[in-house]
Parts: structure tokens; C-alpha cells; sequence
């Protein structure tokens, strides 16, 4: 049988438009669906919204700093409105650049809800399609856990959008989401509040980075409670009211949950098609991201594994590669860099020590904390925190975690040093830049522990 494609896309996020541009340049005849916006997550309410509006928060110290230097700044006033503009106008322009990347190569793009019918239909708006292949890549959404007065709370996709900037804030969670915006919002002259459930956040990260960033995050002035449980959430004249476990209320003018994201699977007919999924929505996938059912495929955000725009892209050139060109690719989950970008960053790329212990028998650590040379002359009291993990049986790196300014920039060069197998003693060869921080991972000598 003759199909309308050889591959229909559902969801055109990062991964979904990668797969098929890619798909399409191979010369296979492909159409994509998206019903929100092109480009997902990551540059709608993600990734690139979110670091403009870090970078924005961040002057406020820049002002002061610049004192310290000869620069007489004048009285400073932060007006949210350019901010929300400029920032919508520069995501309307990467919008235009994703429609670009898929109609150059021949992409059909269709602008509406799609949906399967069965392993081979979709249903796109008011009329049908078939397919050879279907691949799902509709992403994730933000989860809010249903508690009573559930409905005055925001998320991170609603964050970006504020009307007016809030004088309080309450965010509710412990993971990059929620220490992300909790930084913004300081930065932006918020009164913020962080609570999260747990004894400390960022469940994942090394105990050491997780430790330095509550610290840190104390420092600039947010007011973090550890082992906070809201009951409910209540409007009243004063402002939104979280009602916590403890008996304690707090009053704030929006409170952000950022309590994680789900898959995105429950609206596009995988059951009409029978594909199986995890309890939490995850679409079930082997290592080609192939589901039960033979011709439909899912990657990104959508299968859960590792919810980072780079990985659900990278995972698109497999499809498209293995696909159309006959390859047998496959994305490598080992010593995948990340960055928090909080205040400081966390840069971080594999293993925690936690985890390292568990691996290598004789694990070396080394460790350095300093004040960064910039903040030396003002009063900003920020430290910068680096670690690295050394097997001490083959000298290998095995991780490198940093809390510093431009935390991710640094670590991405660590990564391809980590991924390529450099050890400690190709490290302690290298020459450092003077003055910088990142000189700090090649001229760490004496182990911690």
C-alpha cells in the first residue's frame, strides 16, 4: 500500500523537527504536525526564554559591581514589559527560523492537532493522512499534584507570560525549574520564597553542588524552606495564600509551582493505535525508539529518558539516519553534559560522587572553592565550587561538577575531555589561562578525600 508520507511527525520540538528536516534532506517524503508553536519546549517556554530572562536578572548585580570599577550608574529601574516584549520578539524570530529549517528541505508542516487513528492513519485538523512511519515527539508538560485550590497556581509555561512582574512570589519544588526561577526572580527584585518538600534540592545533582548552590541561594537573599508541604492554596484580598503542613501561611501575588513535567502522550491516539506506555505517560521504546508497534517510533521528552533538548535531537538523527539511510545508530547516554542555570550556574558532566563510590574502588577527589577574581573588588560575597572524580585505578576523570559563573560554558569543554578519556595526568599537563576560573580544573594538585 501507497502512503500519503514516509514519515509523519507528531510534535515539532527540537526533536521532532530534527528528525524530519533531517528525514526530509535524506529524501524521504515528510509532514509534521505541531498544534502550540514550533520549536516545543525549549524555545517557547524553555531553555532559551528562560536564559534571557537570567540574563536580565543578573544586571541588578552587574550595576552594583561596576561601582567597585569607576562607573558611576545612576539610579537603575527595571521596567518587566520591555523585558516580556523583546523576549517574545526574539522567540517569533527563532519560530520563523524552525519553519525555514523544515520547509527548506520539503517538510510539510501542518498547524493543527494530530492524532492517530491507527498504526498508519493520523487524523491532522479535519481530515486524514496515512504513513509509513509515525514518529512521536510531543514532548512533556508541566505536572501540578491536585491539591485544593490547585486552580491559582502558574507554571513554568505560564511564568513567561506575566502581565506585570510580581512583587512576591512563592515557588513550589526542587528541581532546575524551580532554583532557576527562584534566582530570576531575586535577581529581578521579587520577594521570592523557595519551598520544596525534601531536605534539599536538586535530587540527582552531586551533594557537594547541592549544597553550595542552598548556600549560595541564601546568600543573594531568597528565602528557601526545606521540608515544606502546601496542603492547599486559597485567594483571598491579600494575595494567593499557601497554606502549609506545618500550620504556617504564606502570602505571595503568584505562586509557581515547577514540580516536574510529565510525558506529553495522553492526546495523540497511541491507544488507538496500541502503543504501550509507562504509569507516568512515558511511551515504551527499545534502543532504536521503536515501540510495540513496528512502523511508529518516539523520542524526546515523550519516552522520559533524559528530558534535554540536545538528547531528544540527537535521538532525531538517529530516526532520520537509521531510517532513510540505512545506518544503525544510536545515542550514547554515558557522560551527558548538563547546566543548571541558576545563580551561579551548575555546570556538571558524569557521575555524582555518591555514584563514582558505588563504580570505581578507589575514587579520588579534588576540590576547590574561591571567590572569583571579578567580585574581589565590590562587596558581592559569590563563591564559584569545582570538583573532580578521579578513578584512582586507571587515573581516568570520570566527572567534573562546577557552581560558577558560566558554569556550562566551562564544563562543555570538560565534557569532550571526559568522553575522550583524558586522565588526571593529562589534566595536570595542561596550561592553564590566566586569570580565569576555569584554569582552577587543571591546577587542582592535592586530593580532597
Amino acid at each position: 500500500m501507497k502512503h500519503d508520507y514516509d514519515l509523519f511527525v507528531i510534535g515539532a520540538g527540537s526533536g521532532g523537527v530534527r528528525a524530519a528536516r533531517m528525514s526530509a534532506n535524506l529524501g524521504a517524503k515528510v509532514a509534521i504536525a505541531e498544534e502550540r508553536y514550533l520549536g516545543g519546549t525549549c524555545v517557547n517556554v524553555g531553555c532559551i526564554p528562560k536564559k534571557l530572562f537570567v540574563y536580565g536578572s543578573h544586571f541588578s548585580e552587574d550595576f552594583d559591581e561596576s561601582a567597585a570599577y569607576g562607573w558611576k550608574v545612576g539610579d537603575s529601574e527595571f521596567e518587566w514589559s520591555t523585558l516580556l516584549e523583546n523576549k517574545n520578539r526574539e522567540i517569533s524570530r527563532l519560530n520563523g527560523i524552525y519553519r525555514n529549517l523544515l520547509e527548506s528541505p520539503g517538510a510539510e508542516i501542518f498547524e493543527v492537532h494530530a492524532e492517530l487513528e491507527d498504526a498508519h492513519t493520523v487524523r491532522v485538523g479535519d481530515h486524514r493522512v496515512t504513513a509509513d512511519k509515525v514518529l512521536i515527539a510531543t514532548g512533556s508538560w508541566p505536572a501540578v499534584p491536585d491539591l485544593p485550590g490547585r486552580e491559582h497556581v502558574q507554571t513554568s509555561n505560564d511564568a513567561f507570560f506575566f502581565e506585570t512582574l510580581p512583587e512576591r512570589v512563592i515557588v513550589v519544588g526542587g528541581g532546575y525549574i524551580a532554583v532557576e526561577f527562584s534566582g530570576i526572580y531575586q535577581g529581578l527584585g521579587v520577594d521570592t520564597t523557595l519551598l520544596y518538600r525534601g531536605p534539599l534540592f536538586l535530587r540527582g545533582f552531586d551533594d557537594s553542588v547541592r549544597e553550595f548552590v542552598r548556600d549560595q541561594l541564601i546568600e543573594k537573599g531568597v528565602e528557601v524552606r526545606f521540608n515544606a508541604v502546601v496542603d492547599k492554596v486559597e485567594l483571598t484580598n491579600d494575595g494567593k495564600v499557601a497554606h502549609l503542613s506545618d500550620g504556617t501561611d504564606l502570602v505571595a501575588d503568584e505562586i509557581l509551582y515547577a514540580t516536574g513535567r510529565r510525558p506529553l502522550s495522553s492526546s495523540c491516539g497511541l491507544d488507538h493505535a496500541g502503543v504501550q506506555v509507562d504509569e507516568n505517560g512515558a511511551v515504551r521504546v527499545d534502543s532504536n525508539y521503536q515501540t510495540n508497534v513496528p512502523n511508529i517510533y518516539a523520542i524526546g521528552d515523550v519516552i522520559d529518558r533524559l528530558q534535554l533538548t540536545p538528547v531528544a535531537i540527537a535521538e532525531g538523527m538517529c530516526i532520520a539516519y537509521n531510517l532513510f539511510a540505512g545506518e544503525s545508530r544510536q545515542v550514547s547516554y554515558e557522560d551527558i553534559a548538563t547546566s543548571v542555570f541558576c545563580q551561579p550556574n551548575i555546570g556538571t558532566v558524569g557521575p555524582t560522587e555518591a555514584v563514582a563510590r558505588s563504580k570505581y574502588a578507589d575514587l579520588h577527589v579534588y576540590e576547590s572553592s574561591f571567590r572569583p577574581l571579578k567580585y574581589t573588588m565590590s562587596d558581592n560575597q559569590e563563591r564559584t565550587y569545582m570538583k573532580l572524580l578521579v578513578d584512582g585505578d586507571s587515573d581516568r576523570v570520570v566527572a567534573a561538577h562546577m557552581v560558577g559563573p558560566e558554569a556550562g560554558e566551562i564544563i562543555q569543554g570538560l565534557a569532550v575531555a571526559i568522553k575522550a578519556g583524558a586522565t588526571k595526568a593529562d589534566f595536570d599537563a595542561t596550561i592553564g589561562i590566566h586569570p580565569t576560573a576555569a584554569e582552577e580544573f587543571v591546577t587542582m594538585r592535592e586530593r580532597s578525600r
